[in-house]
């Protein structure tokens, strides 16, 4: 009798704790969510752990500085690279001097280029950069500038002598493209091709030249 009357409230503690299991979970289970990249949309962790490590942990050492900076630039590099539609091509080999020309390096996983960087001049004074081979990093508000400085890092580097010259929105990641230079400016002033994210004073890559 006694077992019987056990083995029935047994039954009934089961059911009761089966019904109630929602109310008293949380007392003895913890629940650990932890996405890959903290602050980044809930639709682009996915893409972001299928990313190389090495750009993984690029990426995630920049939040840890500059949380903001980190999700724009993880964002950035989620999406799709932008190719050039049309080369423009290149400048009148009759009139146009190579004036100078150097390489896009790669600075970490996350900031590079390649490609080539070439100043040409024509004799009315007119002058062109144009990348040639080109592809970079995709990264938030790139530009290109020309820069006084050889291998800049930092804004500073960058800025070196207020002698920065932007010359405009990078047009893509990916192809050849052309910038004109102001025909007053002195080349012999500018010693390297700088891709930069101007929002986030961020070098992605330079060539010297």
């Amino acid at each position: 009798m006694r077992i019987r009357l056990f083995l029935i409230l047994l039954g009934a503690a089961a059911v009761v704790a089966a019904y109630t299991f929602p109310i008293w979970r949380p007392y003895i289970a913890n629940t650990v969510v932890e996405d890959p990249f903290p602050g980044l949309p809930a639709n682009l962790q996915g893409p972001f752990s299928e990313l190389p490590s090495d750009q993984q942990a690029a990426l995630l050492r920049v939040a840890e500085e500059n949380r903001e900076m980190g999700i724009a630039m993880a964002v950035a590099a989620l999406q799709e690279p932008v190719a050039l539609e049309e080369d423009p091509g290149q400048p009148d080999a009759a009139t146009a001097i190579r004036a100078t020309q150097g390489n896009f390096v790669r600075i970490d996983p996350i900031r590079w280029a390649e490609g080539s960087a070439t100043v040409y001049a024509f004799p009315d004074n007119r002058k062109l950069l144009r990348l040639e081979d080109f592809q970079a990093a995709t990264g938030p508000d790139l530009y290109v500038i020309l820069s006084a400085s050889e291998a800049p890092r930092t804004r500073e580097e960058v800025e070196l002598g207020d002698l920065d010259l932007e010359l405009g929105p990078l047009q893509a990641n990916i192809g050849n493209q052309n910038y004109e230079i102001p025909p007053e400016v002195d080349l012999s002033l500018y010693n390297s091709v700088v891709i930069y994210s101007k929002q986030f004073s961020v070098v992605f890559s330079t060539a010297t030249v």
